[in-house]
């Protein structure tokens, strides 16, 4: 019997990803373990392991293909006996290629209506010859409007809703964020919308749909509730006409952009966030760290002898926050709608830039790790983050995160909470600055860290005790050794 290699969820998130390469050919023997292909997630690129023996009779979905959804068919194998030309032709049990690339949902009853008039269809089914290999091509795509019942006629809205060719998720998301899936391009197989579409759509001030009377015409807004609908985005055509034309060039937004947008857009949109800053005179630090740094032991590598680890200034941050966290349970949590969620360990996110975008990894249990510890793990995790080989597992989850602009000479700044993180520590430079200390003015090199907090999770006196916290690690570090 064929055997059918389906797109794999690589996190509990994951709805859909980019098949970005074949790493076998048809006919080509594999065996269990062996790694046939590369999938992209919005960040990170991740090999794929062949679970059963056979010979690759098919490759269904092609290099390249973006939106493929989890669980769809990629690839067909044919066992061991059977004719690898009869399965690639379709002969075996796999489905074809348009029910892999867009599996089609069972119509829901709030979102089908039935055509009154003989041999009707439902509205949305498509009416198409199927091509070879069963894809439909777009064109050929065609919907039969609803019939207007008594009492019960659809509203222009409900029509374009029903004749968008979207998921089901994308359908909920839009709806409830009163966005027209019908205006909102899709990106997904055949020009399906999908939940990427929607929440680009969203960020990015999407089409709203119109609201809809008993009688189903738009009703005008007037008085405080016309305010909103007067505040409109620009479309994509309208700014780019304000530019001269062969004077930019558009660079398609990928996936990892438009996650950045989608959630950073949520979290400045639904976190009530406020911001506390504090100044930190590390001289203590930089002191101990450059002793800690010139007694670190060597290793023999192939390189040469080398130490076997150099603290930076941003390993005892992350430390002092991972002890703050410790010091001050109730602010190591996040948020969900019916609870907070009070986290047993401090594990601390560390934005880290990317050729054109940002990843968060996450030092798990920072609070129990040693300084050369998390330096050596923030390495290896920074160099694979940059090489996108990042385990969905590294940087998903956390409660709290670090970002540093200090090495680009930013004295302070603010960051975007991002979810479910309750919070995060914005680190500028260490500048020299004249102090009071004891009544007598002094040079001390100071940094200042700007704390961002969800005040849902966290209050503001709760705010100011981790702050305070944090501090009073980073000003006595010796402290973190013990």
């Amino acid at each position: 019997m064929p055997i059918n290699i389906t797109m794999p969820a690589l996190s509990p998130t994951m709805e859909e990803g980019n098949l970005a390469k074949w790493l076998v050919k048809e006919g080509d023997k594999v065996k269990a373990g062996d790694v046939i292909a590369e999938i992209e997630t919005d960040k990170a690129t991740m090999e794929v392991e062949a679970v059963d023996e056979g010979t690759v009779a098919k490759l269904v979905v092609a290099a390249g293909t973006e939106g493929v959804k989890v669980n769809a068919v990629i690839a067909i194998l044919a066992a061991e006996g059977e004719d690898v030309g009869a399965v690639a032709k379709g002969g075996g049990t796999a489905p074809a290629k348009a029910e892999a690339e867009a599996p089609k949902a069972p119509p829901a009853k709030a979102e089908v209506k039935q055509d009154v008039t003989p041999n009707s269809r439902p509205v949305g089914e498509r009416s198409a010859t199927p091509t070879e290999g069963g894809a439909v091509p777009k064109a050929s795509q065609s919907v039969t409007p609803p019939t207007a019942l008594p009492g019960n006629s659809p509203t222009r809205a409900e029509i374009s809703q029903s004749r968008a060719f979207a998921s089901p998720l994308a359908r909920r998301i839009a709806k409830d964020a009163g966005v027209d899936v019908s205006a909102v391009t899709g990106s997904g197989p055949h020009g399906r919308v999908v939940k990427a579409d929607v929440e680009a759509a969203i960020a990015g001030g999407g089409a709203k749909a119109a609201p809809a009377t008993t009688e189903g015409k738009a009703e005008p807004a007037s008085g405080a509730a016309a305010a909103p609908a007067m505040a409109k985005t620009m479309s994509d055509e309208t700014v780019l006409k304000l530019f001269e034309e062969g004077s930019y060039e558009l660079k398609p937004h990928d996936g990892m952009r438009r996650t950045i947008a989608a959630r950073l857009t949520e979290s400045h949109q639904t976190i009530p966030a406020y911001l506390l800053s504090m100044d930190c005179a590390i001289d203590a630090l930089l002191k101990l760290r450059e002793e800690i740094n010139r007694s670190a032991p060597v290793k023999k590598t192939e390189k040469g002898d080398v130490p076997a680890f150099k603290i930076s200034v941003n390993d005892f941050v992350i430390k002092a926050l991972a002890l703050a966290l410790r010091d001050v349970p109730m602010a190591n949590a996040s948020w969900i709608s019916t609870a907070r969620v009070i986290h047993k360990h401090a594990d601390v996110g560390v934005a880290v830039a990317i050729p054109d975008g940002l990843i968060t990894p996450i030092v798990r249990h920072a609070e129990t790790k040693t300084l050369s510890v998390i330096s050596n793990e923030m390495k290896d995790l920074a160099g694979r983050a940059r090489d996108k080989k990042l385990k969905p597992a590294e940087y998903q989850g956390g409660s709290t995160a670090v970002s540093n602009l200090g090495m680009f000479g930013v004295s302070n700044f603010t960051s975007i909470i991002n979810p479910p993180h309750a919070s995060i520590v914005s680190i500028g430079a260490g500048i020299e600055k004249p102090v009071v200390r004891n009544g007598a003015i002094v040079i001390a090199t100071v940094m200042t860290a700007t704390f961002a907090f969800d005040h849902r999770v966290i209050d503001g006196a709760l705010g100011a005790e981790l702050a305070a916290a944090f501090k009073r690690h980073i000003e006595n570090p010796m402290g973190m050794l013990v």
